[in-house]
């Protein structure tokens, strides 16, 4: 009988292997053999339609470190994540509590939900070619946005060249375009940490809820005193994974204006200026995955310091304690 049992498992395991086959095949392929050849590009020269790799230590990153354009590459990346992020948090924070509080009971929870989450099935760059063919890139009179302030009566006085009634080029401002990529990465975003934040207050126990009520605690007091505190480590892993995400940023600010990050490279970010480097002009491939890996030592030593800055303090003198 033992032995029945032990064939039908090893039977049952070469199934298991099986159907893990494929998905192990697809990570070597196209996952892990990449990153490997990344890292080893990333101490070569090679370039160009060179098809010989030589090694060079540490070249390429001591060129990274003294690098302007990275840098401001990189500024560039957290102004747009930090404008980005801080309003969608506190939108899908202050929705996730309304649409969750029980006092109120909102109808139409679930079809708010689907609409708001909508944006984030769409392909970041068809969402960028439509905001680019809205405000029209080269100031085109045809734009709607143009055509729209030309219907309210609003222009773009250009005093130098004597035109008194003449297009608006939107980008052409450093403003506006960090601001538009801003607000497009919100948009398709913030439905998703709003479902995130759902999730979470919906497995906070009902009875602390009930509880708060009985002793006449009102909305905004149990939302301060219960809701966010329990929330704390959700918000966690929300600004953890969208540092990381905002730091692959590439779709929306690559397509919006000239593939470079115009105007004055204020939209390049740290993905776009090492796509550029890497496949555009010099195809400079050892330089390029130097910039790969500096993005993810980057991405990883932001992430540990948020972890354990922003982490319950109290929880874990609690642990240390219970260990002792």
């Amino acid at each position: 009988m033992e032995k029945r049992i032990i064939g039908h498992e090893a039977k049952t395991n070469r199934w298991g292997y099986a159907f893990v086959a494929p998905f192990i095949v697809v990570f070597l392929i196209f996952n892990l053999w990449p990153t490997i050849n990344t890292i080893s590009l990333g101490f070569t020269d090679l370039r160009g339609f060179n098809r010989t790799r030589n090694f060079v230590g540490l070249a390429n990153f001591a060129k990274l470190i003294t690098d302007p354009y990275f840098w401001s590459a990189l500024g560039n990346t957290f102004i747009i994540w930090i404008f980005n992020f801080i309003p969608q948090l506190g939108m899908a924070l202050v929705l996730g509590i309304w649409l969750s509080d029980t006092q109120l009971n909102l109808a139409g929870k679930g079809l708010f939900r689907a609409v708001v989450y909508l944006p984030n099935l769409l392909m970041a760059m068809s969402v960028a070619m439509l905001f680019r063919s809205l405000f029209g890139q080269g100031g085109h009179v045809q734009a709607p946005a143009n055509q729209f302030l030309r219907m309210i009566g609003i222009y773009y006085n250009n005093v130098e060249l004597g035109i008194p009634k003449d297009a608006f080029n939107f980008f052409r401002s450093e403003p506006f375009s960090r601001g538009l990529v801003s607000f497009i990465q919100w948009w398709m975003w913030y439905g998703h940490t709003l479902i995130i934040l759902m999730a979470g207050i919906t497995s906070i126990p009902t009875s602390l809820f009930e509880s708060a009520v009985v002793d006449g605690a009102n909305s905004s007091q149990i939302a301060r005193k219960i809701t966010l505190p329990l929330l704390r480590p959700i918000m966690l892993y929300i600004l953890v994974t969208s540092m990381i995400g905002g730091m692959q940023m590439f779709d929306i600010p690559f397509t919006l204006t000239d593939r470079y990050g115009a105007p004055n490279n204020s939209i390049r970010t740290t993905v776009v200026y090492q796509y550029n480097i890497a496949f555009m002009g010099s195809n400079d491939y050892a330089y390029g995955a130097a910039i790969s890996i500096g993005i993810f030592l980057i991405t990883m030593i932001l992430a540990l310091m948020i972890f354990f800055l922003l982490q319950d303090r109290s929880e874990l003198k609690s642990r240390n304690g219970g260990a002792k």
